[in-house]
């Protein structure tokens, strides 16, 4: 690994030894995961981040870590552009790094580099890239022609959809399958009831249905239909990635996903997991980000087919991910290697993440009801007890009675969303 990083102080000391001006991050976003990225600049650096959004969430909302800019519900992506110049000017002298963790708001900041690169260092991968890798169909194709496995994938185009006459291809998979919008942008302004992110199809009728409701709200994007590779939550995994403005993979990690979340919203989202070195996976990830020319974070959700044991790699999130708090749990924290990259200019020493650690954003008690597996529940059960766990909202450095009552009252509402929709644990995950 890495230097050690020094210890964090408010002034950014660290930043007087490397011979450059204060670090400031501006994150766009509210999320958990927002709040993750605040905390690993936090200890790093010691530094607090600015936190641009809509309005300021839980997750968010009275740090000791984070100054909110609210943009109002009604922003558009035009006046954040604007804002974000604004507040360049308002903090000269200062070394701006610019993180985004949704897709939506990732292709906002790619789209408009033009106007933040004169203010901001901005770590994304270039506008055609972006397009490619983001749709889920696209990322199919190139993932077959690298020898990547996949799920099988067949692809419905509603560009259509408007027009007279207009007919969905045949999808000839077994049921249940799966369906999902091939870009989450595409997908982020459509309404109809019944909206999920990721939907599983039983019948035939039940597809058709989807595809009556999609034309009629508007959406004129794709949607892929796959191949529902069975097994729980506990058969999916996560790996993160860094690669550097050289080129070079400086950081890799791999998780064991223990369950995901099942609100409509959050579904597929992961709630909690296991770091683990799975290195046949990372080496398929290292095959795609090479092949590609990728550069900056990236985020892969896999799942391991238990009829053949291969992994097979459903999508690639352009970002760092929601639950990125768990590579700095296990050792390796990822705003290290951005800065070191993007800020100081050095080539990192590249890390693969071995040490095991749980991070979870549930109570103990509710992860281990759906942790069906005797020597998996048996895992859980010695890292709790060992404290080789983390959640990323319980942070020493940011500890107020508000906020503590957040996570408390956090942690209770998990138990509620799990009963509401997702009571038990099913042998598919849906």
């Amino acid at each position: 690994m890495s230097a050690a990083v020094p210890a964090p102080d408010a002034t950014d000391a660290a930043a007087t030894e490397r011979g450059t001006a204060p670090l400031l991050p501006v994150i766009l976003g509210a999320d958990i995961g927002v709040y993750a990225l605040a905390r690993s600049f936090h200890e790093a650096y010691g530094v607090r981040s600015i936190v641009v959004s809509g309005a300021a969430l839980g997750p968010v909302a009275r740090s000791q870590i984070i100054d909110n800019v609210l943009l109002g519900p009604d922003a558009t992506p035009e006046h954040m552009v604007d804002r974000l110049v604004e507040l360049a000017a308002e903090h000269p002298g200062r070394r701006l790094v610019l993180l985004a963790n949704s897709d939506w708001l990732v292709r906002v900041v790619v789209r408009h580099r033009a106007r933040l690169e004169p203010h901001y260092i901005v770590p994304f991968l270039s506008g055609d890239l972006l397009d490619r890798i983001s749709d889920k169909a696209t990322f199919a194709e190139i993932c077959a022609d690298l020898g990547i496995d996949v799920p099988r994938t067949i692809v419905q185009d509603f560009a259509g959809a408007g027009e007279a006459g207009w007919q969905p291809v045949a999808v000839d998979l077994d049921y249940p399958l799966i369906a999902k919008a091939a870009s989450s942008a595409d997908y982020q302004d459509v309404h109809f009831d019944g909206k999920k992110k990721v939907f599983e199809i039983a019948s035939p009728a039940e597809l058709d249905a989807l595809w009556v409701s999609l034309a009629a709200a508007g959406f004129r994007g794709r949607f892929v239909v796959q191949d529902l590779v069975p097994g729980d939550d506990t058969h999916m995994r996560s790996i993160t990635a860094y690669v550097d403005s050289r080129g070079a993979i400086t950081l890799l990690c791999s998780a064991h996903v223990l369950i995901e979340e099942h609100t409509p919203s959050g579904l597929g989202n992961p709630a909690a997991m296991i770091t683990q070195r799975i290195d046949p996976m990372l080496e398929q990830a290292r095959t795609f980000l090479t092949a590609t020319g990728y550069i900056g974070f990236a985020n892969f959700d896999v799942k391991v087919d238990p009829r053949d044991g291969t992994y097979r790699f459903f999508e690639v999130n352009p970002r760092i991910g929601r639950n990125n708090y768990y590579l700095t749990a296990a050792g390796a924290n990822p705003m290290r290697f951005l800065v070191g990259d993007r800020v100081d200019g050095l080539a990192v020493e590249p890390v693969v993440v071995d040490r095991q650690v749980l991070y979870s954003i549930l109570p103990h008690r509710l992860l281990l009801r759906y942790v069906l597996d005797p020597a998996l529940n048996a895992r859980v059960r010695a890292l709790v007890k060992a404290g080789d766990v983390v959640h990323p909202l319980r942070y020493r450095g940011d500890r107020s009675l508000r906020r503590r009552a957040y996570v408390a009252a956090a942690l209770v509402n998990q138990v509620r969303k799990f009963r509401t929709y997702y009571p038990r644990p099913t042998s598919t995950g849906f």
